[in-house]
Order: structure tokens, then C-alpha cells, then sequence
């Protein structure tokens, strides 16, 4: 198993973490966001990172990896490389909605793992958790890089984070960086 001392010095490495007043995709406001995307540009590190998923999961027998694009895209087919089965991944559609595109399909009783790179509020993991329900598919556990939920999350099946990362984050409407004037920036996938 990597320990959470090289999956840090992975990040740091890769310039991960990034300080400054962040809008979330929860909606939530931080002064730090962690641009997991960084770190995939690096096969060997994306390569590392998803075995050591992999290994958490391996006494499952997954069928199928599946991630939300687009944070989940590389995290889902190098673990499902790992694991010696499919990855695919979940997109929204017009409307936004969490769908199966380009041919994907998940057979009914399929045994599947859910990756995503961080996880604040589990929304897109959720999202996909029922994707892969309304197909027929059974989720078996769910991992990701990064826990940023303060330990809060909770997917109802076995979840694994590389390392669990506490960042402060704040409504709105009571957030210290807004109160300062201090302009967010938006640095996430979605619009």
C-alpha cells in the first residue's frame, strides 16, 4: 500500500495544490483547490497512484471501473488497467444529467468500482453511484486520490482516498475570502 507521505510528495511534486479563493463545484468557497488533473500528465505518478487503488479493491473481482468526466476519466481507465478489466466513464448530457455515452453499456449484476479524483460533497460520485444502479450494475466500492470531505462523506459501500486532505471550505455567504473583496476563480471541469 503507498503511504500518505508519497502520495504528498506526489501532489506537491506535480503542483497539485493550489492556493488562492476557489469556487467549487459543491458551490462551496476555499482558499486551496487541488488540480488533480496535474498529476495524470505524468503516467508514471497516474500509474502509481491508481495501482494502489487498485490493490484496495482488488479482493472485489470488479468488473468495471466508471468515472464522472471529467476529473474521473484517467483515475477509472488506469485503475481498471491495474485491475485487468473496463473502464469507462460518465458525462452530463444537454440538460446536465449524468449519462452513458459513445456505446459505454453496464450489464446487469456487474460488480463495479467508482473512482474520482477528489472528493468533496460525493455530488458526481452520487450521481454516478445511481447511473450505475438504473443499468443494473452492483457498486462494490468507491475510491479516489483525495478525501476533502473532513471524513463527512459517506457513499453506503466500502470508500478508500489515498489520503484524506482537510481544506477549509465556506458557503458564500459566510465566506472570510469574499468578505475581503478577494475575487473567486472557477478552476473546476464544469461551467
Amino acid at each position: 500500500m503507498i503511504s500518505e507521505t508519497r502520495v504528498m510528495e506526489i501532489l506537491k511534486k506535480t503542483g497539485v495544490l493550489l492556493q488562492g479563493h476557489f469556487l467549487l463545484t459543491s458551490g462551496l468557497h476555499s482558499d486551496k483547490y487541488l488540480q488533480c488533473a496535474q498529476v495524470f500528465q505524468y503516467p508514471e505518478y497516474a500509474a502509481e497512484l491508481c495501482q494502489a487503488l487498485a490493490e484496495a479493491f482488488a479482493a472485489e473481482k470488479v468488473d468495471l471501473c466508471i468515472g464522472p468526466a471529467l476529473g474521473g476519466v484517467i483515475i477509472a481507465y488506469e485503475t481498471a488497467r491495474a485491475l485487468h478489466t473496463r473502464g469507462i466513464f460518465a458525462e452530463r448530457d444537454q440538460e446536465g444529467v449524468m449519462t452513458l455515452r459513445r456505446g459505454f453499456t453496464i450489464e446487469a449484476g456487474e460488480k463495479v468500482l467508482v473512482l474520482e479524483d477528489v472528493v468533496t460533497t460525493g455530488g458526481s460520485v452520487r450521481e454516478v453511484i445511481d447511473l450505475v444502479g438504473a443499468w443494473g450494475g452492483e457498486v462494490i466500492g468507491v475510491g479516489s486520490l483525495v478525501d476533502r470531505s473532513n471524513g463527512k462523506v459517506d457513499f453506503g459501500v466500502p470508500y478508500h482516498a489515498l489520503i484524506r486532505f482537510n481544506v477549509n471550505a465556506y458557503r458564500p455567504e459566510e465566506c472570510p475570502l469574499c468578505k475581503q473583496g478577494i475575487p473567486a476563480v472557477k478552476p473546476g471541469s464544469r461551467k
